[in-house]
């Protein structure tokens, strides 16, 4: 099918729902969303911000929507999508961001670890995408995936952990499977690969001052990314512009793949 549309620049119109949208990335997402017309619906496990970000977002005048949910329990997706059926009936665009790390040894993890880090980062996108895909399918326009992986997917990062990385190089594959599998009902699946982007959740380690000058040593634009800057990729592989973009893998890294740590 081809996209017709008059404002391939834009999200006007468009139906997002966005996992970890509270904080750090998935807040820059949020943002520049609702600034290229999207409508929101924003998911994260504490009721209090997510409320408090929907008001916010009311009283500039965008449209938003929101439930707390823990992305890693199946009956509070299925509680989700009832949500969202209810409040749209549609979607358009299905990004997975939520995600966590555990900073541990890998001798250290304990099942319990290894098992909650699994159910955060990536079984919560495989269970989303399979639950939201009907909608995505159903639109005239097409549906758009886009997961949260990271540069760890690809190298070894010492300051990250084994199982972090494990979880981001199956999303990689998944994302590339489902592009393939659900290209011909025109679902587009592609994924962001961010380095080291200042956030809350990269905030302990960036400030110990002597990892964060490792950090930008091997990082060939000398800088730690800003949220932004990975939200406005996430916004082009959303829009009608990337309608011929699927299973890609996009890194947003100030160039660290190439040169590697």
């Amino acid at each position: 099918m081809k996209n017709n549309s008059s404002k391939p620049w834009s999200l006007e119109g468009k139906k997002a729902l966005i996992t970890g949208a509270t904080k750090g990335i998935g807040r820059a997402i949020v943002d520049e969303f609702v600034l290229l017309g999207a409508e929101v619906f924003l998911v994260a496990r504490t009721a209090q911000d997510v409320q408090r970000c929907v008001e916010q977002y009311r009283r500039d005048g965008f449209q938003a929507y929101g439930m707390a949910a823990d992305v890693s329990d199946r009956a509070q997706l299925l509680q989700l999508k009832s949500k969202l059926l209810e409040t749209w009936g549609s979607l358009d665009i299905l990004v997975n961001n939520a995600g966590i790390n555990i900073r541990k040894s890998t001798l250290e993890y304990t099942s319990e670890d290894y098992q909650q880090i699994m159910d955060v980062n990536l079984t919560s996108a495989w269970e989303l995408c399979r639950l939201f895909y009907p909608l995505l399918k159903s639109n005239e326009t097409g549906g758009s995936i886009i997961n949260m992986s990271s540069v760890a997917s690809l190298r070894t990062i010492r300051t990250s952990t084994a199982a972090y990385a494990m979880t981001k190089a199956a999303m990689e594959q998944m994302t590339k499977f489902m592009a393939a599998e659900w290209g011909p009902d025109n679902v587009r699946v592609n994924a962001v690969l961010p380095w080291y982007i200042a956030t809350p959740l990269a905030q302990q380690v960036l400030k110990d001052e002597n990892k964060r000058k490792k950090i930008i040593a091997r990082t060939p634009m000398q800088r730690v990314g800003e949220p932004a800057e990975v939200a406005r990729t996430v916004a082009f592989l959303a829009m009608p512009a990337s309608s011929y973009v699927s299973g890609a893998c996009v890194p947003v890294d100030g160039a660290f793949l190439t040169l590697g740590l």
